[in-house]
């Protein structure tokens, strides 16, 4: 990553006077027809971020980050300007960082993080580039725990599984496979409980659960139901 210095060969730029250029640009400035994409990122809390851009602009003078999917000020969170090869960063000791290329990197993100952020791209004889694109930002999935109310039971009586997770999604397992649900099992809405009654003897065996979120998951240890019969 490059220096974070807001120095340049011309001497020391205050932030808060460039904002002011930057706001007198957003209000003159026209947007042109190239193109700007920027890629959509997800990660899991805590971890960096980086909401990288693409373009083919070689004259860009300036890149304007905001959150959200509007140009507002008061969302303004980070701006980088290049001039001859010097850069100016800012706002300085911020979460985000606007690198050489234009990408912005989001460090220790949290779910409050997630949401649309917008890009402004200036370019010489006040043209602009504008896109937007989502970080998505997910929770650490805790290691799943499955309990039963009874682990022996008899034929024809009911139990109840479960499963002890923060994840979003949750599936089940039966002697290490996915389970075949029957019109004897119950899933809660939330699908954390499963239910089944009457249990007959073929549902002896090891159950388990698995949590996870397109970043992560985690399976329990089997628990086995014994079944009693006559």
């Amino acid at each position: 990553m490059e220096s974070l210095s807001i120095s340049t060969h011309r001497g020391f730029v205050h932030w808060q006077g460039l904002l002011l250029v930057v706001s007198l640009l957003n209000f003159w400035g026209q947007p042109t027809t190239a193109q700007v994409t920027v890629l959509s990122a997800d990660c899991l809390e805590g971890h960096d971020v980086t909401l990288r851009i693409r373009h083919h602009t070689p004259n860009a003078e300036l890149f304007l980050w905001y959150r959200g999917g509007i140009i507002d000020n008061d969302q303004h969170i980070a701006y980088l300007s290049v001039h001859e090869g010097n850069y100016v960063r800012g706002p300085p000791g911020g979460q985000a960082i606007v690198i050489g290329d234009g990408s912005l990197v989001l460090t220790n993100v949290s779910m409050e993080d997630a949401g649309i952020y917008t890009v402004v791209v200036q370019i010489q004889g006040c043209q602009q580039m504008i896109a937007c694109g989502r970080l998505d930002v997910y929770p650490y999935v805790r290691g799943p725990i499955l309990t039963a109310s009874n682990t022996t039971v008899n034929e024809y009586d009911g139990v109840i599984f479960t499963c002890n997770t923060n994840a979003d999604i949750i599936e089940w397992f039966f002697n290490h496979s996915s389970l075949k649900y029957t019109e004897r099992m119950i899933l809660s809405i939330d699908r954390k409980n499963l239910t089944i009654d009457p249990v007959l003897r073929w549902d002896a065996g090891y159950y388990q659960c698995k949590g996870s979120n397109p970043r992560i998951s985690g399976k329990t240890a089997p628990l086995k139901l014994r079944v009693k019969w006559k």
